[in-house]
């Protein structure tokens, strides 16, 4: 019994650790999850702690989804305000549209330079991040140099797992596909919001069959 019991603790090291090292030190690494593929179910939490459920296969309305670091990124903040104008028409053409953040969920609104009235959920786990293939590791020289910028992973995140998400645009069908990915390694590069407007349009006319 012993033997089995040790067995069973070590596939369980070796599942961590290869779902770890699937995580690339790299944001010019990352495999986002392509278009016209099936999109991965995820768990997040809404801003009061409570567990948010995406499934795909049991979507009521098209869905945008788009990954930023966290409030206290200044290029995040200024995309959320780009996009304050084109959200409510993309959520008036039947989408739920969801911001993921990796702050925490009492983080995710107080640590916003500009206030919104988006749908905020909290990443800090890297769920979502992982099931798109979004997320790196933070090396430990760009940890430091975010440090003296008063940035603290750890602080915001409640994790010591250093890893943030490459900024990146997804749009799901109400069947549960991705029909638009956009991603940049490079953080200071965002999908302004008129494309996120006319790639919504687009899928939206595909998901309608117009």
């Amino acid at each position: 019994m012993m033997h089995v019991l040790q067995s069973l603790s070590m596939i369980g090291v070796l599942a961590i650790s290869a779902a770890t090292a699937a995580v690339p030190d790299d944001p010019h690494n990352v495999t986002p999850i392509e278009a016209n593929t099936p999109a991965p179910k995820f768990v997040a939490k809404e801003v009061d702690g409570r567990v948010f459920r995406f499934d795909p296969a049991s979507l009521r309305q098209p869905t945008l989804i788009i990954f930023y670091r966290g409030g206290w990124c200044p290029y995040c903040n200024a995309q959320m305000q780009d996009l304050h104008t084109v959200v409510p028409q993309i959520v008036a053409m039947g989408y739920q549209v969801l911001f993921l953040s990796t702050d925490q969920p009492r983080l995710l609104y107080s640590s916003l330079k500009e206030k919104v009235d988006y749908h905020l959920l909290s990443d800090s786990s890297m769920d979502a991040a992982h099931a798109f293939g979004v997320a790196f590791h933070v090396d430990a020289a760009t940890l430091v140099k975010m440090k003296a910028y008063s940035i603290d992973l750890e602080a915001t995140q409640g994790t010591t797992r250093h890893e943030l998400p490459v900024p990146s645009v997804f749009i799901v069908d109400r069947s549960g596909v991705v029909r638009f990915r956009h991603y940049d390694p490079d953080y200071t590069v965002r999908l302004d919001a008129a494309h996120v407007l006319a790639a919504a349009r687009s899928a939206r006319a595909i998901d309608s069959g117009t």
